[in-house]
């Protein structure tokens, strides 16, 4: 049996056979998909089950992961901060480093990419591969997982000169989109229901958790899962939960997180939060390693209520794990968190400490609340943000870009829009 029919037993049996239509032009063809990591981060963590997807279908689907010396990743980490609004200089030193490394990366990646049927690049980091590639035998699609909506200038303008001659480029949002002079597509990540991060856990594995972090079953907790970056406001959750916890006592924090290569700031922001918790016993910082999904898995169902508290968004992976575990979602008023978060339905949008604080009372005052929430955020999710939705769309994408289709087509389902 395909392993495609156990995505059936959750999505329905015509959403694969809808899949295996749209694969059938693309039978051998050859796609291949570039980042920067294969560990950490949402990017990773879909690529890692979007290729063998591919591969059931039969397209001949491969990844390549680019690489770098620190300062390489010292420039692309300020990129992403610059996208996603920050005012940062990038010297000419920086931008020396990353176009040589893609350079260099283009030579070694010249004989998987050059005859390539559609190739995927995924967000800054190797975004200038393509003026490598004049002979290229396929479509190029530019990848951005950023909330672009506001980016600092200069750098936006520094990386449209490698962009705009892709065939294509894919936003998370409408309101993350850039024009560009090419077509523009809206595809939302999505999340994979039967990988060890978000398939059904005995209750075992989760009285596990609690019993090796010290965790109380008969508390509140409380969660945040991200990287230890200043977008996904660390601070600021502490600072929740301890205006929380005034009227709540027995109130538990756990923060849990891990570092990606490809992000070098993660250190820092850690020791700012270890001593932002320092003196509370009831604040648990946890660095996993990269491979701890079912750890993640059974934290997220060892909570009453998930945040992710985030001040810049692209998407929040981490908040469509927790609202398919039936939780109910206290997230920043931002980015793909708003696509997600549905107030006062299947959670709450909170833009400060204060209003994250008020709904986490809200919700621990009212239990009742948390089940139905978490109900509707559920449904929520396999309706709208499950991988064989974007593997849906990633192949609606191609066969457009074959017939050459309109200039903006968006493949995101009516009901996201409600």
């Amino acid at each position: 049996m395909s392993f495609l029919d156990d995505y059936a037993q959750i999505t329905g049996h015509d959403v694969i056979e809808h899949l295996r239509q749209l694969a059938a032009p693309f039978s051998g063809a050859k796609v291949v998909h570039v980042n920067s990591t294969r560990v950490g981060g949402g990017v990773a963590e879909i690529l890692t089950k979007m290729i063998p997807l591919m591969q059931e279908l039969g397209i001949n689907a491969s990844w390549e992961v680019i690489t770098g010396e620190s300062q390489f990743f010292e420039c692309t980490k300020g990129m992403h901060n610059t996208l996603q609004g920050n005012q940062i200089h990038l010297s000419d030193k920086l931008l020396e480093v990353y176009e040589r490394t893609n350079a260099e990366n283009a030579e070694s990646l010249r004989a998987s990419l050059t005859e390539a049927d559609f190739v995927f690049i995924h967000d800054p980091q190797p975004a200038a591969l393509l003026q490598h590639f004049p002979n290229r035998k396929g479509k190029w699609i530019w990848r951005c997982h950023i909330d672009a909506s506001h980016p600092y200038r200069p750098v936006w303008k520094y990386l449209r000169q490698f962009i705009a001659p892709y065939d294509a480029s894919i936003f998370s949002l409408a309101a993350f989109a850039r024009e560009l002079p090419h077509p523009i597509y809206l595809i939302p990540p999505s999340i994979d229901p039967l990988s060890d991060k978000n398939i059904e856990l005995k209750p075992d594995a989760v009285r596990q958790v609690y019993e090796k972090y010290k965790l109380d079953s008969e508390r509140p907790l409380i969660l945040q899962v991200s990287r230890f970056d200043r977008f996904k406001d660390p601070i600021g959750v502490i600072e929740a939960y301890k205006l929380a916890k005034k009227y709540l006592p027995s109130l538990q924090l756990v923060m849990a997180g891990g570092e990606a290569t490809d992000d070098p700031e993660g250190s820092v922001v850690l020791s700012e939060v270890q001593e932002a918790a320092r003196g509370d016993s009831d604040i648990h910082i946890l660095l996993l390693p990269s491979d701890a999904h079912l750890e993640i898995n059974a934290l997220q169902r060892a909570a009453d209520i998930v945040l992710q508290k985030s001040v810049r968004e692209g998407f929040g992976l981490t908040v469509t794990e927790a609202m398919w575990k039936g939780k109910p979602v206290i997230g920043g008023d931002v980015g793909g968190i708003r696509l997600q978060v549905i107030n006062h339905h299947t959670g709450f949008l909170a833009s400060t400490p204060e209003g994250a604080a008020l709904r986490i009372r809200y919700l621990l005052y009212q239990p009742e609340k948390i089940g139905e929430m978490g109900e509707k955020a559920r449904v929520f999710v396999r309706d709208n943000f499950l991988i064989t939705r974007h593997l849906r769309e990633y192949l609606a994408l191609m066969v457009a870009l074959l017939y050459e289709s309109q200039d903006r087509i968006e493949l995101s389902g009516s009901s996201l829009n409600q």
